[in-house]
């Protein structure tokens, strides 16, 4: 059944897609000349371009689907410890963002990449080009669904947040039925074109290095969460993390934070220093806000992608805005496989200013390691709670039972 499933899910099909990519694109690359290649790289690079149109154009509608439901959400279930445990989920993502960015600043220059285009061979024109431009711009969508949000929240507008959340699963089905299926094709197309190219055998060991690193950035993270949630708790954080390794796994097997939710429960709950009713309501929560581990991930793969395709890394100025506003994509990315990106692909475009090759390439590798960023998430929910438990026990806050339906 776990065989089946695997097959099934979107870093497989993924995988699939990026293998045969390559596959005929070496091969075109090899025949290059002949009428047959000719007509095929015609029919790649059209359909790719007409892919990236029906992406681009969805950008604005996840970013109002997503955003402004979450907010009113929020807005609505505001309590004293509900706003703390938001202000910590955002400020851990925050801190892996900027974290990954000042790592990616040290380390991405001194990689073996690539940047000069000479000797790769050029694709034909699109056959015909099927604009389908966007409803409105990424900052437009970004600063409406913000406004309406919280103007929703203030006067309390039960007709309008509920719009949004109908909003909100139409969004949801639009990405779950048009857009994760076209993804594998979307991407099977840019690998073909980038191995016709010739760069991506230049640049595919750069991709392994990079995910190597990601990794070891997840536990550098994770400790130093475990570490200020013990400074600041005064409690021992080994007696939480010690119970992580099964929610750990079953996060790398599973790809979802809600499928390991329950898992995630059951070691918290064998913690001694958290607080039954914090881990009832911290865990929930965090699973669908603390992103920190997807965050950490998505701004390095980034960097080294705009470094691959565009010869830089952007400024500082850039990254540090990138990440503020990630931080606030993060606490409403959809629950779909690659939630966090996909929420945010507004942002990669608008501001990191990434074209449809460079979207391609932050879907693709961010997917195929999207299991181990879940696993982070899960796994620094616990340092989390232990600082809700902290906050609690310092302001005398009465222990109680919370039911929190999440």
């Amino acid at each position: 059944m776990k065989e089946n499933s695997f097959f099934k899910s979107l870093p497989f099909k993924l995988l699939v897609g990026v293998v045969l990519g390559i596959v005929i694109g070496l091969v075109l690359n090899a025949t290059d000349g002949s009428g047959i290649t000719v007509s095929i790289l015609n029919v790649v690079v059209t359909l790719k371009y007409i892919l990236g149109q029906v992406i681009n154009f969805c950008v604005p509608l996840i970013i109002i689907g997503f955003i402004a439901p979450s907010i009113t959400k929020l807005g609505n279930s505001a309590s004293r410890m509900l706003g703390v445990a938001i202000v910590i989920a955002y400020a851990s993502s925050i801190g892996a963002a900027l974290f990954s960015t000042a790592a990616g600043y040290a380390l991405i220059p001194h990689l073996s990449i690539v940047t000069d285009v000479e000797g790769l061979k050029e694709l034909p024109p699109v056959v015909f080009e099927l604009a389908i431009p966007q409803i409105m711009s990424v900052m437009s969508a970004l600063v409406f669904s913000i406004m309406i949000g919280l103007a929703a929240t203030w006067n309390k507008s039960k007709m309008i947040t509920g719009i949004l959340d109908e909003f909100q699963a139409i969004v949801l089905s639009i990405v779950s039925k048009v857009i994760i299926p076209i993804l594998p094709f979307f991407i099977a197309l840019t690998f073909c074109s980038l191995a016709y190219e010739g760069s991506i055998t230049k640049q595919l060991p750069v991709f392994l290095q990079v995910i190597v690193i990601v990794l070891i950035g997840h536990f550098i993270w994770m400790a130093l969460l475990y570490i200020l949630a013990g400074v600041y708790s005064k409690e021992n954080p080994w007696d939480v993390v010690r119970y992580y390794g099964p929610a750990y796994l079953t996060a790398v097997g599973t790809m979802s934070s809600a499928a390991t939710l329950a898992v995630a429960l059951q070691c918290a709950g064998k913690a001694k220093p958290l607080r039954k009713d914090m881990v009832q309501f911290g865990i929930p929560l965090f699973a669908n806000i603390h992103l920190c581990g997807s965050v950490l991930t998505e701004v390095f793969f980034c960097m080294t992608i705009s470094k691959i395709l565009y010869g830089s890394i952007p400024s500082t100025g850039t990254m540090i805005l990138f990440c503020v506003l990630l931080g606030i994509f993060a606490i409403g990315a959809p629950g779909v496989p690659g939630g966090t990106v996909m929420a945010s692909l507004g942002i990669i475009t608008g501001v990191l200013g990434f074209n449809e090759t460079g979207t391609a390439l932050m879907l693709t590798i961010f997917a195929l390691q999207d299991s181990f960023g879940t696993a982070c998430n899960v796994t620094g929910d616990g340092a989390l709670t232990l600082i809700l438990t902290g906050y609690a026990k310092k302001h005398k806050i009465k222990e109680q039972n919370i039911n929190v339906n999440l």
